[in-house]
């Protein structure tokens, strides 16, 4: 107290957790007489220094105590020793003898947007400071008056451990020594314009609590004991531009559950996965966004925490074990990552600091409002480095494949989704986002520099030009991009009545003319199996027999069309439900034939796709395509080449209930040709209609070529030959 009785001003702003500055009145400081040490400790009835032999002496009417002595008297690093009112005895180094602990270069780069590996400070992470272990905690929030840490350690209480400002950079930090992985924490913050308090779970926490509740956990920094050395080492030189690539996309709570109906740890669905895909063929798995996200009736999509996986499935090395059991068996695993929006759920980034941190002030650049989801601000240095950091964290601390980013074309156009006069043009009056843009691009050099090998696709669904072109050459970067036009044009051919498929041959046409334009991805995703679209299998026309017989006949088409492929679990068996995310596959049906016969199909698709460089070699190159006959709509049949040098497939598909005896085919080669696939197959539970396995070419020209087959074309049905020189 001062002469006047009056707590001084300082120390009345700790005590209402309004101090800026708490390093500047906590701890231990120099002295008119020496040194004098402050504490601040609510609920204490006692506190001592150096096991109790130097007593500190509580200010009157507070819950403060100071001790003062001679320089030296004390080490730099203390322990406070106190008991409380109920009687415990508690120990503990005092968090404010500690230096900052974030070196001022990392800081630099954060702010302008350079430190790929910012999640390494940022965040909270079992830490050492001089032999003394705790837990170094640091955020962003440059618009906070005060950021505290709270948790299960000190009451929630934002008085306990309030944090200290990194100068300019916006960041606080502190190291609470003593402090154990496992503890549950958030950040307090009090906004400087304001005055109100938000309590946040913290943006770069790499472990959540359990659902319903929020808050972040200080994570286990135990090493992972990785056993894929190969398989990264092998995916650092993979040409995957030239190698088979099809994709099982997959939603992890709605794949299987368990016995009582809730859901899998992510060691279990790794066995359950890997032994039901590996004999599918697939040669990667994609997830769905398993980023932390706050409800579980939803597809994942609106993530809470960029560097966390949900703890519904289990903890990080629990995931951790997922890739590396995948990896063990030859099967990459792909992950949904969600860069384009947030939700506004309260303890999450939304306002982070009181202020639009994150997103934009002005809800005409900061919100989609059809998803109700709020845009990042791509033009700030560290928003920037937050979302890159994020893909560094999943690709190099989970050994992932790859990313898929999900939105692109939200985040490439200012007017995405809105009305005239609810945009705001960018600096030359377009609608382009130019600092999107440069996200993207930097997003993708970052990527490949840093990772050889990733792939990095984009869920782009406009006509933007060169989206899997490299940067230097004015493109985005990507890998690979989903042809979205394809398979629009496919389902809605597939879903008319075979009799008037002859009016709209050019949808299955059409593709080729933009084909080689994009390192396409073919995707059947889960977009195309929920809100009303039904399944693949009930998009289907005809009866039971030929909605099958489509269903294959159209999943031929895919596989032996050019670019990678993508496959929505369930389709690969023709699941007749609709995609419901709140309940596993209808795995029963599994004991009908004609799903048996889709799964078997897509089986033998991926061995054929996978062992016959002729349909995957060059899918992204026109050489690696000959249409044979495009013009036949009459006939509503389409044949053509998959070519990988001298080596060809021989596509040809009867998209009518009508078999085609004795159609005849111009081919390249003489000799015989193996038929290496009919979708018609009684394997598939199909009619069986085919060519005895073998066909010999006659030296009779056809359609501009030297040679020719004769064959029979089955219903709703499509063959693959392949020359035979035997």
């Amino acid at each position: 107290m001062d002469n006047n009785g009056q707590r001084p001003k300082e120390l009345q702003l700790v005590v209402e957790a309004r101090h800026h500055d708490p390093f500047a009145v906590l701890g231990k400081h120099p002295d008119h007489k020496g040194e004098l040490i402050r504490v601040y400790l609510p609920g204490a009835e006692s506190v001592s220094i150096l096991d109790g032999k130097l007593p500190m002496q509580r200010i009157d009417g507070s819950d403060f105590f100071e001790w003062r002595g001679n320089s030296g008297e004390v080490p730099d690093r203390y322990q406070l020793h106190w008991r409380t009112r109920d009687g415990a005895t508690l120990t503990a180094y005092d968090p404010y003898c500690f230096p900052p602990q974030i070196p001022e270069f990392d800081l630099h780069l954060f702010t302008e947007g350079h430190h790929w590996h910012i999640y390494r400070l940022l965040g909270s992470h079992p830490y050492e400071v001089e032999g003394v272990a705790g837990v170094l905690f640091a955020t962003w929030a440059p618009n906070a008056a005060r950021v505290s840490v709270v948790g299960d350690f000190n009451g929630w209480d934002g008085r306990r451990h309030p944090m200290r400002i990194r100068g300019g950079s916006g960041v606080w930090e502190l190291f609470i020594p003593g402090l154990a992985p496992g503890a549950l924490y958030k950040f307090e913050l009090r906004n400087r314009d304001s005055g109100f308090i938000y309590l946040k779970a913290d943006p770069f926490g790499q472990q959540f609590e359990v659902r319903p509740s929020t808050a972040s956990v200080v994570r286990q920094n135990t090493p992972y004991a990785w056993q894929d050395q190969n398989w990264m080492a092998a995916h650092a030189a993979h040409d995957w531009q030239h190698a088979p690539l099809s994709i099982y996309e997959v939603h992890l709570g709605s794949w299987q559950r368990n016995e009582q109906g809730g859901f899998l740890n992510y060691r279990d669905l790794a066995h359950r996965l890997v032994d039901y895909v590996t004999p599918l063929g697939f040669t990667h798995i994609e997830l769905l966004p398993i980023t932390e996200h706050p409800l579980d009736a939803s597809w994942g999509y609106q993530t809470i925490g960029n560097y966390a996986v949900t703890s519904r499935f289990g903890t990080p090395d629990d995931f951790r074990y997922f890739v590396d059991h995948c990896h063990a068996h030859g099967i990459g695993v792909l992950l949904d990552w969600v860069p384009g929006h947030f939700p506004k759920d309260p303890h999450g980034l939304v306002r982070f600091d009181g202020s639009a941190l994150y997103e934009h002030e002005d809800p005409r650049r900061g919100e989609h409002r059809d998803w109700g989801t709020l845009i990042y601000n791509y033009g700030r240095n560290e928003v920037k480095n937050y979302l890159l950091s994020s893909a560094v964290f999943w690709l190099e601390e989970f050994h992932l494949d790859g990313l898929r980013v999900d939105a692109v074309a939200s985040m490439l156009y200012l007017d995405y989704s809105r009305q005239a006069g609810d945009w705001v043009p960018n600096i030359y009056g377009g609608n382009e986002n130019l600092e999107a843009i440069a996200f993207l691009r930097q997003l993708n050099e970052v990527t490949h520099s840093e990772f050889p090998g990733t792939m990095i696709m984009a869920e782009e669904s406009t006509s933007w030009p060169m989206v899997s072109r490299p940067t230097w050459l004015g493109g985005l970067g990507f890998s690979m991009k989903w042809n979205m036009g394809w398979m629009h044009d496919s389902l809605a051919y597939m879903k008319k009545d075979p009799v008037y498929r002859h009016y709209h041959h050019n949808m299955l046409t059409f593709g080729l003319v933009y084909s080689f334009s994009e390192n396409f991805i073919l995707p059947f995703s889960h977009d195309e199996v929920v809100h009303g679209k039904g399944s693949l299998l009930h998009r289907m026309p005809g009866d039971e027999w030929q909605r099958f017989a489509n269903l294959r006949l159209l999943y031929t088409y895919m596989f032996t069309y050019p670019g990678k492929k993508l496959l929505f679990m369930g389709c690969e068996f023709g699941q007749g439900r609709e995609w419901d995310y709140d309940a596993a596959l209808d795995w029963h049906v599994l004991d009908q034939g004609f799903h048996q016969g889709v799964r078997q199909l897509v089986s033998d698709l991926n061995k054929l796709y996978r062992e016959l460089p002729a349909l995957h070699r060059y899918d992204f190159e026109a050489r690696g395509f000959e249409w044979i006959d495009c013009h036949d709509a009459t006939q509503s049949v389409l044949s053509y080449l998959r070519r990988s040098g001298e080596q060809v497939a021989v596509v040809v598909m009867n998209f009518t209930p009508v078999p085609r005896r004795d159609y005849r085919l111009g081919i390249p080669y003489p000799g015989l040709y193996r038929e290496a696939f009919n979708s018609d197959s009684s394997l598939y539970a199909g009619s069986n209609l085919g060519n005895a396995g073998m066909v010999e070419a006659e030296a009779l020209p056809w359609m501009g070529r030297p040679y020719s087959i004769s064959i029979s074309l089955p219903p709703l049905g499509a063959v693959v030959f392949i020359p035979n020189a035997g």
